[in-house]
């Protein structure tokens, strides 16, 4: 299903200073934000989360974040959402290897213990048939805090909510990531 974006003059102006932001910071306006702008109430709501998660005083390591979103946006098969997560990832300085080898991130070596607990809780989350066990609630007290395992599950949540909303709508990815070969598809 494609719905078409209206032009960025038919959105209220607060609306378009999130627009601003975004042309400034990806030097372009995103789609799934013209999208969920079409509801003015919930873009404003929605973009706010996202800066509440993504702020630089997070308790989570930016990289550490990218991982996840990317994964959840692999696993929902959002192209959009794998190409600008994959495309932050990459500025946030993890290696083009390693953002490949994330679809096999429980078989690869690149992978650090704190990264497996974050990325196998993202995954039972994410998976409806899926169940975060005691096991992985274990893991994850290893290494993060509880505050650290709320911004987290926060995060996780969010991810899938925008992923499925961009999947659902069929938006495209915008040409972000540099990586070549990224798939969006879950192997």
């Amino acid at each position: 299903m494609q719905i078409s974006s209206k032009p960025i003059s038919a959105y209220p102006w607060l609306i378009r200073m999130f627009f601003w932001k975004q042309k400034r910071t990806y030097g372009e306006v995103l789609e799934p934000g013209l999208l969920w702008a079409r509801s003015p109430w919930v873009f404003a709501a929605l973009a706010l989360l996202y800066g509440a998660l993504n702020r630089r005083t997070s308790p989570l390591d930016p990289a550490l974040r990218s991982l996840v979103t990317v994964r959840i946006s692999q696993i929902n098969h959002c192209a959009f959402c794998v190409d600008i997560n994959a495309a932050t990832l990459e500025k946030r300085g993890v290696c083009p290897d390693k953002i490949l080898a994330l679809n096999e991130w429980q078989s690869s070596p690149m992978f650090e213990p704190v990264e497996r607990a974050a990325l196998m809780f993202a995954e039972a989350v994410t998976h409806t048939d899926a169940e975060v066990t005691g096991i992985m609630r274990k893991n994850l007290t290893a290494h993060f805090s509880e505050d650290e395992i709320t911004e987290l599950t926060g995060l996780i949540a969010f991810q899938n909510m925008s992923s499925k909303f961009n999947a659902a709508l069929d938006v495209a990815p915008q040409g972000f990531c540099h990586v070549p070969h990224l798939q969006s598809d879950e192997t």
